[in-house]
């Protein structure tokens, strides 16, 4: 039988320690409406049979697509000693050179200059994104590029000591 071995251990966020930088993306308005014309495709589906049946199908199918995108939508935060971007948490210690971009330069870096081995937390309602280098001998991860509705606060409290 072969031997397994326990994963490293990964740095979370401490409880102790204040975020100096907090940003949910959450999803943008027209997301939602979105959200409830895909739902009212339920009427259109079950009036032949009732259409009681028809408005329960969309109250349900809208229940569940907001569900999924609250459960969904990622957290950037920014301690004293980590930076953590939806699941993933990295120490400071190995962030090196932080870059934001926007407009057709964030288009590109999402794009035609994305490396393949990047960590990457998109969200296509939100335009500017932030580029992270990742400085840990030991990760192959070049950088993390995250999109962010403030990406010059976001670039200030990462390169704060």
């Amino acid at each position: 039988m072969p031997e397994t071995s326990s994963p490293a251990p990964t740095p979370s966020p401490s409880k102790g320690s204040s975020a100096t930088y907090r940003e949910k993306l959450w999803p943008n308005v027209w997301i939602w409406i979105i959200a409830a014309g895909i739902s009212a495709a339920g009427i259109l589906v079950f009036a032949p049979i009732s259409m009681f049946a028809g408005i329960t199908a969309a109250v349900v199918l809208f229940v569940i697509m907001a569900v999924l995108l609250i459960l969904s939508t990622p957290t950037l935060l920014v301690t004293a000693e980590t930076f953590t971007v939806g699941r993933a948490t990295i120490e400071r210690k190995f962030v090196g050179a932080v870059e934001h971009f926007s407009g057709g330069e964030a288009t590109a870096e999402r794009g035609t200059r994305l490396n393949g081995l990047a960590y990457l937390c998109i969200r296509g309602w939100i335009d500017p994104v932030v580029k992270v280098e990742i400085t840990d001998p030991a990760d192959k991860t070049p950088y993390w590029l995250t999109s962010t509705r403030h990406p010059e606060e976001l670039a200030a409290a990462l390169t704060r000591n």
